[in-house]
C-alpha cells in the first residue's frame, strides 16, 4: 500500500493547492437544492483527481460527489470527495478538505484527508494506524459526555424534512461540554481521529463523506455506530462516532430522542 497511499497523500495536495489558488477568486456557483450548491472549484478538483487516477489505475472504479460512477464492478473503488466544506469554501470561511479513500471488495482500506488551509494531511490505512503529517494519532481520553466536545452537522434538505437533526443537536447540547458545527464531515472525523473532537454524529451524509474519515477514526482508536447502536456502513443513514469512551452516552442521549418519533 505505501505506492498507492504516496501517490494519494501527492493528489490530495495537488487538489488542495488547486483549491486554495481558487479560494479568493469570485466563484460561478450553481444550486443543487435550495441550500445545496456546488462550485467550479469543486468540480475542477474533481477533474484533477479522477484524470490522474484514470490514468494511473484505469481498472478501478470511482465514486465521486460530483461526477457519474465508473467501473461499478471492479474490486478496487476510489471514493471522492473533492471539495467537503462548499459552502464553506464559497464564503471564505477556512474549514473545507479534500477527501479521497480506496475501498476493496467493499472494505475501505485506505483514507486520506487533507486540510490545505493548515497544510495538515491526516491518513490512514486499515491495519497500521492514523496519521497527521507523520505523526501517530489517537482518539481523546475523556470518558463523560459532560466534558465532551463534539461536532455535528444538518442536512441540506433542513427547510423540509422533519428528520433534519434538530431534535437531537437540542438534546445533545444540553449534555455535552460544547457542541461545534464546522460544516466539513471529512474534517470533523479527521479532527476526532486527532483527539481535537471528543465524539460526533450526524444524519443523510453520503459515502464521499464518510468513508476516508471514519477508517481515521477506527484506526485511531475510536468507534462508528449508525443511530441505532447497530453496525455502521457506507450507505447507513447515519453515522454516530467517538472516542470509545463516550460512545454508550452519547447513543442514550440520540435513543432516547428516537423513541420520540
Amino acid at each position: 500500500m505505501t505506492e498507492i497511499m504516496d501517490f494519494t497523500r501527492a493528489l490530495a495536495r495537488q487538489a488542495g493547492k488547486l483549491l486554495i489558488e481558487k479560494l479568493t477568486q469570485q466563484h460561478q456557483i450553481h444550486y443543487k437544492g435550495t441550500i445545496d450548491l456546488v462550485t467550479e472549484a469543486d468540480k475542477l478538483s474533481e477533474e484533477l483527481i479522477l484524470a490522474e487516477i484514470s490514468r494511473r489505475y484505469p481498472d478501478h472504479g470511482i465514486l465521486s460527489e460530483e461526477s457519474p460512477q465508473k467501473n461499478e464492478q471492479a474490486a478496487m473503488r476510489w471514493i471522492i470527495d473533492p471539495l467537503d466544506g462548499t459552502t464553506n469554501y464559497a464564503h471564505g470561511f477556512p474549514f473545507f478538505c479534500v477527501s479521497i479513500a480506496l475501498e476493496k471488495e467493499g472494505t475501505v482500506v485506505m483514507g486520506v484527508v487533507y486540510d490545505p488551509i493548515r497544510d495538515e494531511l491526516f491518513a490512514a490505512s486499515r491495519g497500521s494506524g492514523a496519521w497527521l503529517n507523520g505523526k501517530k494519532l489517537h482518539v481523546s481520553s475523556v470518558n463523560d459526555l459532560s466534558q465532551s466536545l463534539l461536532a455535528t452537522g444538518f442536512p441540506y434538505d433542513i427547510r423540509v424534512s422533519p428528520d433534519n437533526n434538530i431534535n437531537f443537536f437540542s438534546a445533545m447540547v444540553k449534555k455535552a461540554q460544547a457542541i461545534r458545527r464546522p460544516g466539513a464531515a471529512a474534517l470533523d472525523l479527521a479532527y476526532l481521529a486527532a483527539g481535537r473532537m471528543d465524539g460526533f454524529w450526524e444524519l443523510k451524509l453520503k459515502p464521499w463523506d464518510t468513508a476516508a474519515g471514519c477508517l481515521l477514526v477506527a484506526e485511531a482508536g475510536g468507534i462508528i455506530s449508525d443511530m441505532t447502536g447497530g453496525k455502521w456502513n457506507l450507505d447507513s443513514p447515519g453515522l454516530v462516532a467517538s472516542n470509545g469512551l463516550i460512545q454508550d452516552q452519547m447513543m442514550s442521549v440520540l435513543q432516547k430522542e428516537l423513541r420520540k418519533t
